[in-house]
Formats: C-alpha cells, structure tokens, sequence
C-alpha cells in the first residue's frame, strides 16, 4: 500500500504524458518534447531559473520517451 503511494507522482506524469500523446500524436508530441528540452536548458543556464529549468528537461525527456515507445 505505501509503495503505490510513493509512486503515484510517477504513474500520474507518466498517464499525462500519454494523455498529451493520444491528443497531439506521436511526431508532434516528440517535437514539443525537444522544445521543452531545448527550453529547459537555457533557463538551466541561468541560476535563479535552474528550479523551473531542469522539470522542464525531465518533462521534455519523459515526453520524447513516451512518443518513441
């Protein structure tokens, strides 16, 4: 029981990120990936945005991963 709890955060990202797949499409859903990437690091770059930044990078990996597989 406490490990579903532990591991809802994960399964609710990964359900939203299949939820924006089946809506956008898989080549759309990869392009908005690497945008968030690209956009995640260059507010990595700057110190004060690094906290927003790097989600940004994990959200934009998960969701080239998930449009791939």
């Amino acid at each position: 029981m406490s490990t579903r709890i532990l591991l809802w955060p994960f399964t609710a990202l990964w359900s939203l990120l299949g939820l924006v797949l089946r809506l956008t499409g898989r080549v759309l859903a990869a392009i908005m990936g690497l945008a968030f990437m690209i956009i995640g690091i260059s507010l990595t770059f700057l110190v004060v945005a690094a906290p927003v930044g790097i989600p940004l990078i994990i959200l934009g990996f998960l969701l080239m991963i998930r449009s791939i597989f």
